[in-house]
Parts: structure tokens; C-alpha cells; sequence
């Protein structure tokens, strides 16, 4: 019986360590230093899966584990639920508006006053003022990206979707890209091409691409092990991200309010991204 016990005991204290030693690894991955800042862009093929919540969780984990700016920039113009799901309280300046203010000689407390604080850190730049307006363009958003990246660190970009011409630029600009894909048949397949075009590009982006498919039903009948090999033969790390009721009632994003499996999901997804993001040059 005691031998049994301190089997036991052993068993433990080896997987208590291995989990700290996971999350130390993990920690320092999110906060690898940058030289100049680096842009995350997230896509789908289709709206409705998760997009603008994906984003919003990078973001959110960026911030928590990263000592320096962390910006999210909405870069669709079609009402999207970025500044909703970061608990935006108003909107005053979109990035069309920041576009034309933009000049090298500005800190960043200047440009910081025309964002949006986000209530647990970081910094929100919406696409529009909360209404119907002219759709952002590839200049505006070429010529704000790079030029908040002398500000922030880490931009997470939550594009359009494919495809859609400022995603096109968005993917095939970015340090490392995310797509969102649900966990349907059909999202798996249009995924996937959307992985064979992105191997097509000049720079083939797939190294840099992770897949983050999601769960947005507590009833998922695909085969996730199926679904995941499917989208790993193009050569993509991909992340699965279970149900979870919290983000499935929509609002703003309460981290605490998330189950575990989703928080861990978030984190390993961020890693993976800025693993990738910093071996570009």
C-alpha cells in the first residue's frame, strides 16, 4: 500500500512539473523581444466562426504576458464585433482618421490618445466609428500598420474576410497569419484552400501560418483528429479551440469567465503565432 502511495505521489509531482515547465516554455515563447514590431494578421473564409473573438483572445493574451505596447486593429469596415468583444466603452477615431494624423515625429502618448484603451491593458483601433462607412483600403491600412509598428510590439490585425482585398494584403504582408476555421466539413475544406493559395504566394506563407479551428456548437460531429490531419498536410500547425458558453453568449471577453481548455487553447495559439511572427525578417 505505501509503495502503491508514493507511486502515486511521484506520478503526480512528475506531471505537477511537467505542466510548470509547459507553461515556463510557453511564457517565455509570448514574450520572445522584438526589434521592430510585428504584425499578426487573423482571417476565415466566411464570417460567423470566430474571427473577431480569435483576434480579440490573441490580443488579450498578448497583453497579459508582454511587458511592451500591444495593439489590435480591426481591419474591417463591416460593423465587426472587435471593439464589442474587447469591451470597448466608445469609439472616436477609426483607422481611416488616424491614417491622415499619422507623422513620424509623434511618441506614443500622441498616438495613444487617438485609441481605445482596452479595460485590462493594451489598445484598440477600430475600422469605423460604429457605423456604416466607406470600407478600409489597401493604402490606409498599409500606411497605418507600418507606421504603428515603430509603437507597438505585437499588432494583431483582425481582417476582413478572404477574399477580401485588404485580407489578401493583410496575409501576404503580415509577420504570421492565423485562419480561423470552424469545425464543419465545409469549413475544413475551404480552409484548405485557402492554405494551397497561401503556399502559392511569392513567399510561400504557410511556415508562417497557424490554424485555429474552432468548436462552435457542443455538438461537433466532425472528426477532430480527421479534421486536423487534413489541414497539417499542407505543412500548418494547427490549434484546436473547444465550445465555450462564455464566448458563445458574445459581449465583451471576461479571460475569467473562460473554461481552461479555451484560456490554454488561446495561449498555445499566441505562442505558436509569435514563434513564427519573429523568425520573419
Amino acid at each position: 500500500m505505501a509503495r502503491r502511495t508514493g507511486r502515486s505521489l511521484r506520478k503526480l509531482a512528475g506531471s505537477a512539473a511537467q505542466d510548470v515547465a509547459e507553461e515556463t516554455r510557453i511564457a517565455r515563447e509570448l514574450q520572445q523581444p522584438v526589434t521592430t514590431g510585428r504584425v499578426i494578421a487573423v482571417t476565415s473564409i466566411r464570417g460567423g466562426v470566430g474571427k473577431s473573438t480569435m483576434a480579440a483572445l490573441l490580443g488579450r493574451t498578448f497583453n497579459h504576458y508582454r511587458h511592451d505596447p500591444v495593439l489590435t486593429l480591426e481591419a474591417d469596415a463591416a460593423l465587426g464585433t472587435l471593439p464589442v468583444r474587447m469591451g470597448a466603452d466608445s469609439v472616436r477615431w477609426a483607422a481611416a482618421d488616424l491614417a491622415r494624423i499619422l507623422n513620424p515625429a509623434m511618441q506614443l502618448t500622441d498616438v495613444t490618445g487617438y485609441l481605445v484603451p482596452v479595460s485590462d491593458g493594451g489598445w484598440l483601433l477600430p475600422a469605423s466609428q460604429g457605423r456604416v462607412g466607406a470600407p478600409l483600403d489597401i493604402r490606409t491600412y498599409r500606411t497605418v500598420t507600418l507606421a504603428l509598428r515603430r509603437y507597438f510590439a505585437v499588432t494583431v490585425v483582425d481582417c476582413e474576410t478572404l477574399p477580401g482585398e485588404v485580407a489578401r494584403t493583410a496575409m501576404d504582408t503580415a509577420h504570421a497569419r492565423v485562419v480561423v476555421a470552424p469545425m464543419t466539413a465545409e469549413g475544413v475544406n475551404g480552409t484548405r484552400q485557402v492554405l494551397d493559395w497561401l503556399g502559392q504566394l511569392p513567399h510561400s506563407a504557410l511556415s508562417s501560418t497557424v490554424v485555429a479551428l474552432t468548436a462552435n456548437s457542443p455538438d461537433v460531429t466532425l472528426d477532430r483528429a480527421t479534421a486536423v490531419a487534413h489541414l497539417k498536410e499542407s505543412g500548418v500547425h494547427v490549434v484546436t479551440v473547444p465550445y465555450d458558453r462564455h464566448l458563445a453568449q458574445g459581449g465583451p471577453i471576461r479571460t475569467a469567465l473562460l473554461g481552461q481548455e479555451t484560456r490554454a487553447a488561446a495561449i498555445t495559439l499566441a505562442a505558436e503565432a509569435m514563434t513564427r511572427a519573429v523568425r520573419m525578417r
